[in-house]
């Protein structure tokens, strides 16, 4: 391997595991460029703006906690810049501080962490704050790290690259003396405290050849009661418009949802609750409603929902993705061939579309929004796991959900097996087996 390779290749190493540790409600080390500032900020994202983590800022930190935003965001919220004439050395986009009104004095780590909290979540109105405060809104441009080599724009491309809103908070670090802590001093302190640390240049680097992951935005919640008991039913829209839900259950999870959305919920423990049980389930008219017996949808939806409530925990998310992913009409029009001697994947491939057309970015980025890390994958496809783990969605184990054939879908399955992969070769059982994606026989793909 080549040097320019090979420094690349640290690089996405090093910038991969920063964002990682975001996503986890973590606390990174940034560095700026030795002819720039020559200085460090320990970051986070704004919906991990917990008191123990503010806390850490301001003991170890010892700078100023800023709360780096998308200019969108101040729009919204109504931040005016702090000054007329910037005249600052890097023109750091400061906007006029703020508190929460719910804070007392404004200054404590719990009401830091409210004033943060408050700045993503949708509800907040502009006269939720009072001004000036103990928080200090900084602009980022929309270019990012590659439009302005700062801090700013650092913590917003890394909470966006985590999946989270455009929104974070940084410290700047200083020594016990007062003096700013530089780059070996940068070096050793994530050394101690096992923090991850990557330099500004690192981030440009890794940003000219990775998207932004998908996002979604959450609408609305609701009580579901069902036959196998009350669900939290949550609603989103996707970037292209697509409309998803969501069904919940478990006390941790509905926390760790709390804690995802804003102002009040946000807890140290949101980001490491235990995997939960997990089905990805794409809409199929004809089974869930209708109860077709061409496919296996509708009963692998209510095993699925049976199984969640037995264990009174999990997480079933329902994706718009009739006839995998191709909509029902042209579902109807597969059919159509099929029962002139096509099978499933060949009729897809004859009308021009691929054998699967579905992708799982939505379906992580809803994980990401109920504040899932980790999943057990009610699934017998692959590339399910393999695409939720390349989105940054942890899959600790598969577990199977195989419905017996019956006489209309029984080729049907068996294609699915013999040419798409799925594996349908393990019994049909009455209890949730749980098979570590570590030794189940699939590939796990990093």
């Amino acid at each position: 391997m080549t040097s320019s390779n090979t420094n690349h290749t640290n690089t996405d190493q090093a910038v991969a595991r920063a964002i990682r540790d975001i996503r986890a409600g973590r606390i990174v080390v940034v560095a700026d460029d030795e002819g720039r500032e020559n200085e460090g900020d320990l970051i986070c994202a704004a919906r991990y703006a917990t008191p123990s983590n503010i806390a850490f800022m301001a003991s170890h930190g010892r700078g100023l906690i800023c709360t780096p935003m998308s200019a969108e965001m101040a729009d919204r919220l109504e931040l005016a810049p702090m000054v007329a004439t910037n005249t600052d050395n890097h023109h750091t986009a400061f906007t006029v501080s703020i508190d929460h009104v719910t804070t007392s004095t404004g200054i404590s780590a719990r009401d830091r962490s409210l004033t943060a909290l408050a700045c993503i979540d949708p509800n907040t109105r502009p006269e939720d704050f009072r001004r000036p405060g103990h928080m200090f809104p900084l602009v980022a441009r929309e270019g990012g790290v590659l439009e302005r080599n700062g801090h700013t724009e650092a913590t917003v491309d890394l909470a966006r690259l985590a999946g989270f809103e455009p929104c974070g908070l940084c410290c700047e670090m200083m020594k016990e003396d007062g003096t700013m802590m530089r780059r070996g001093d940068l070096e050793r302190f994530a050394a101690e405290h096992d923090l991850a640390y990557i330099t500004i240049a690192q981030l440009q680097k890794y940003r000219r050849t990775h998207a932004f992951p998908h996002t979604v935005r959450r609408v609305a919640q609701v009580d579901l009661p069902t036959d196998y008991g009350r669900f939290t039913m949550v609603g989103y829209e996707s970037e292209n418009g697509g409309e998803h839900v969501a069904l919940v259950m478990g006390d941790d999870i509905l926390a760790a949802m709390a804690g995802a959305e804003g102002v009040s919920g946000a807890s140290d423990t949101a980001a490491a609750i235990p995997p939960v049980l997990c089905r990805i389930h794409s809409q199929c008219m004809t089974g869930d409603v209708f109860g077709s017996q061409r496919c296996d949808c509708g009963p692998q939806l209510h095993e699925a929902m049976r199984r969640v409530a037995d264990v009174g925990r999990g997480v079933i998310l329902y994706l718009s993705q009739e006839g995998r992913g191709i909509g029902l009409l042209n579902k109807l029009r597969t059919y159509e061939l099929q029962e002139q001697g096509f099978d499933t994947l060949d009729a897809n491939l004859k009308l021009g579309f691929p054998a699967d057309a579905r992708e799982y970015d939505t379906a992580a980025a809803m994980l990401r929004d109920l504040g899932i890390a980790s999943v057990d994958l009610m699934t017998n496809n692959p590339d399910k796991i393999g695409q939720l783990e390349r989105a940054g969605v942890t899959v600790a184990s598969r577990v199977p959900i195989v419905i017996p054939p019956n006489a209309f879908d029984a080729n049907y399955l068996s294609t699915k097996q013999r040419r798409m992969g799925h594996l349908l070769g393990v019994p049909a059982t009455t209890t949730t087996t749980i098979i570590p994606t570590t030794t189940a026989t699939i590939t796990k793909e990093n």
